[in-house]
């Protein structure tokens, strides 16, 4: 499984990106199980975010969604905070 998360907005304005391949990995179902939570939760377009709050688009297998603070759920805020520190 592939995980890209793009996250834009902030105070800065500064956009981040981050990758990672489950494959091969010893704890990819864990990873499987919180990406599928993640599409199951998301949305199709952009939702409308706050002042310099954080939108993200999370692409697992060419499926994307998105979210935006303050609105995540604990399965994306998870999976955005994994991803990006392991990817990065």
């Amino acid at each position: 499984m592939h995980i890209r998360v793009r996250r834009t907005g902030g105070f800065a304005g500064i956009e981040r990106r981050a990758e990672v391949d489950t494959s091969g990995r010893d704890d990819a179902q864990e990873w499987h199980a919180l990406a599928e939570r993640v599409l199951a939760a998301g949305r199709g377009t952009p939702p409308a975010g706050v002042p310099d709050g954080f939108s993200y688009e999370i692409t697992v297998d060419g499926r994307t969604v998105y979210c935006a603070d303050p609105r995540l759920t604990e399965d994306q805020r998870a999976l955005v905070s994994r991803v990006l520190k392991e990817g990065a």
